[in-house]
């Protein structure tokens, strides 16, 4: 019994240390392959595009001759006759026989053709819809991506924030006990410390949440601290959204799943129109009977028959009326929905754009930001030695130093999902 627990342990504890120790490194393109590999929202738009393509084999089936084999058998009692039921031949009498049934239809006069094509038309839309699809997990996986390299940037400024702090309160301390500066001096300096430790307990703590969204991301079902490769800042964004509206309103995979729907619709409400025409239906019989207990039998061992069937609808309590009505008010509505979209995507397009530039335009002034308030840093450092400045001028240079470098985290990142956006929008993601 000692073996097998021993593996049972060793199993289990490689199992922890694989989802504790980091991967390898992970670029963005390899992150949005494994999600469009492994997301099940990805799984659930192909499966439902799968679906809707087997409808389209269920709308053509109508082509085809409806086949059935019949095997009958049965025992009546002589020269009985039926009295009630249905309007069949009133002989009844000892047989068994076997034959088939073909049902062919020859022309509903362009019904099960519309048919067709609504069912081909929303099929072509549930595969416009996966592709939405993939572009909503893929701008997922740009935004846990980035969150994740934001998150690590902070963590790097805390542990910075705290080096230079930590040196600055050793000095203080030092002074003070050469009787160069007081008590209080050393408080401030503690304070300043204890506010960066403070600082990096959060940003690891960010760390943690952004890995988590990433492993949500990626559709993985365990957590994996992946080591991340650093992208390039995109280019900057174009002068005006104009452009990209119109890239938008044509590729967005929405769109085009919307306009196929209501291309559909158009072919349904003319096929709920059809019903209301005739039907034509070759009808074939064919078979034998090994036994047929008639004396004399006067009829053959084999049967056949052809029959062609007109089927005219004339009055049915107005349901092919409302099914028609009802199918034109869905045309109408899908029409509405294609309308309410693209103003909608003008609106994302727009705001992307405007979001991209903001962030552009804020990487400059903080990266400007960050060296004045290194310089006032090294300024009030120099006063404070000198005896010319107070410890809150240092530490409040020390604060503006860490904001500016905060801000300077943010905005960089901030421009990598709001570029990545801009490109979802426009139905372009990479």
């Amino acid at each position: 019994m000692r073996k097998p627990l021993f593996v049972l342990m060793a199993t289990i504890a490689a199992t922890l240390q694989a989802q504790t120790t980091p991967a390898g490194p992970l670029t963005l393109a390899h992150a949005e392959a494994i999600a469009l590999r492994n997301h099940p929202q990805v799984a659930v738009a192909m499966n439902e595009a799968a679906a809707a393509g087997q409808r389209v084999r269920e709308a053509r089936s109508a082509y085809y001759p409806t086949v059935n084999g019949e095997i009958t058998g049965s025992q009546a009692l002589d020269q009985s006759r039926l009295g009630a039921g249905f309007l069949t031949t009133s002989s009844v009498f000892n047989r068994f026989g076997t034959g088939l049934e073909v049902d062919q239809l020859v022309t509903d006069l362009g019904r099960t053709k519309n048919l067709v094509a609504d069912s081909r038309l929303q099929a072509q839309a549930a595969d416009q819809s996966t592709q939405a699809t993939r572009f909503d997990v893929a701008l997922g996986v740009t935004r846990a991506y980035f969150g994740v390299l934001e998150a690590q940037a902070l963590v790097k400024v805390a542990e910075d924030t705290i080096r230079a702090r930590q040196t600055l309160d050793d000095q203080v301390t030092a002074l003070a006990k050469a009787q160069l500066k007081s008590q209080v001096d050393v408080s401030f300096a503690d304070v300043n410390v204890s506010q960066a430790r403070l600082m990096l307990i959060r940003a690891r703590n960010g760390v943690h949440e952004a890995y988590a969204d990433l492993t949500r991301a990626l559709g993985a079902d365990t957590p994996t601290n992946y080591q991340l490769s650093e992208d390039d800042l995109p280019p900057n964004p174009p002068p005006d959204a104009e452009a990209l509206i119109a890239e938008a309103i044509q590729n967005r995979p929405e769109l085009r799943e919307l306009r196929l729907r209501l291309e559909a619709a158009h072919r349904f409400e003319a096929a709920e129109r059809d019903l209301s025409r005739p039907n034509v239906n070759l009808l074939g019989v064919g078979g034998v009977l090994p036994y047929l207990d008639q004396s004399p039998r006067t009829a053959p061992d084999e049967y056949e028959a052809v029959a062609v069937n007109v089927d005219i609808p004339i009055f049915n309590g107005h349901l092919f009326a409302a099914r028609r009505q009802a199918a034109h008010d869905e045309m109408l509505a899908a029409n509405q929905r294609v309308r309410a979209l693209q103003q909608s995507v003008e609106r994302d397009v727009r705001a992307a754009w405007a979001g991209a530039t903001n962030a552009w335009e804020r990487i400059p002034v903080t990266e400007e930001m960050v060296k004045q308030s290194q310089l006032a840093l090294n300024l009030a450092h120099g006063r404070y030695e000198l005896g010319l400045a107070s410890i809150v001028e240092v530490t409040e240079a020390q604060l503006n130093l860490t904001q500016a470098q905060i801000e300077n985290v943010t905005a960089r990142y901030d421009y990598h999902s709001a570029f990545a956006e801009l490109q979802y929008t426009k139905g372009a993601l990479r």
